[in-house]
């Protein structure tokens, strides 16, 4: 392997200059104009920000050094593991479901709102399912153990996360309707909005964006959903309409009196890579080994995180429940 090109072809495809410089080096900048163009332009601005984040991070003396030492990490492993794990699943599930689909919507601006809307329901389905689901949370609970907010965090996921997102995003949205010419258009839509939802106190100390708070999900929201406080916890699943977020009744605005905690509930080490990738996996095999019988080592990998065989649950549901039981009994006359 040629080190060199491998890793300027690494920067460029982080950077997300790779598509700009081609065309600059075609010298043919009526490029810029057509919708490749466009996006080669939109695709630099969050590592751009990410850099101006963590200068930033340096100037207020809030670099939050753990989180992307961390976050940096997990990049570089999930980079080296594409290598060798290569799961094209949104081409694959087209493959599969393309031939069948009983209905298609023809491609306009307004098919484009409804097509956002079904979007948003498959990613409401993933992302719910990620934190009620104990095996798919052990996927998932690497992208919330950071304990500082900042654009970093979007690169913390698990590698296998994505191809399980990516599965119930395009089979519902395939089913729905959804052709995809307009299914890749709204990935690129909502993956350039998911990701500067992550944006940090360092860059944005006010993430409501203003009236913008009561009509889509801001960074404001989306730091909420990252919180372990009891008022916070497994809310705001959507991405950028809360549509389905306040249809199942999960959707929860930044309070001012409860000032946001990041991270897990789980006690761990949130600067250690291995514990922040694999350690809700061990914690979940040490359960079901401990757990009596088949059928509760069995509700241990697909009951929600924090149900225990003992009936003393502590999940998620039932901590932020007793929250606002004792807030309700403390604001009654």
């Amino acid at each position: 392997m040629d080190i060199l090109p491998t890793l300027y072809n690494e920067i460029t495809d982080f950077l997300g200059i790779s598509q700009a410089w081609e065309i600059l080096k075609s010298g043919d900048y009526r490029a810029f104009r057509t919708y490749d163009g466009i996006v080669a332009l939109i695709y630099p601005i969050i590592p751009l920000l990410l850099f101006l984040e963590l200068i930033l991070g340096f100037v207020y003396k809030k670099p939050q050094t753990k989180v992307y030492k961390v976050n940096f990490l997990i990049y570089i492993f999930n980079r080296f593991i594409g290598r060798f794990i290569a799961i094209a699943m949104v081409a694959y599930i087209i493959g599969i479901l393309q031939p069948i689909v009983p209905f298609q919507i023809n491609f306009t601006w307004y098919s484009l709102i409804y097509g956002y809307i079904v979007w948003e329901f498959g990613h409401f389905l993933y992302h719910y399912w990620g934190h009620k689901v104990r095996l798919f949370w052990c996927l998932h609970s690497t992208h919330h153990a950071p304990e500082d907010m900042n654009l970093s965090v979007t690169h913390a996921h698990f590698f296998l996360e994505a191809p399980y997102a990516d599965v119930i995003r395009t089979t519902v949205c395939l089913l729905l309707g959804v052709q995809p010419e307009m299914l890749f258009l709204i990935m690129f839509i909502d993956g350039t909005w998911g990701a500067f939802i992550h944006i940090g106190e360092n860059l944005l100390k006010d993430g409501r964006l203003g009236f913008l708070n009561k009509i889509i999900l801001t960074p404001s929201h989306h730091r909420v959903h990252h919180a372990r406080n009891p008022l916070y916890m497994d809310t705001n699943f959507c991405n950028l309409l809360n549509i389905w977020d306040k249809v199942f009744g999960t959707f929860q605005n930044e309070s001012q009196d409860v000032e946001i905690e990041y991270g897990i509930t789980r006690k761990m080490n949130s600067g250690s890579f291995l514990d922040v990738y694999f350690g809700e996996i061990i914690a979940l095999a040490k359960d079901v080994s401990k757990a009596p019988g088949i059928k509760k080592k069995l509700k241990y990998i697909f009951m929600p995180p924090g149900w225990h065989h003992s009936e003393e649950h502590q999940t998620a549901k039932i901590i932020r429940n007793n929250y606002l039981k004792k807030l309700q009994t403390r604001d009654s006359p």
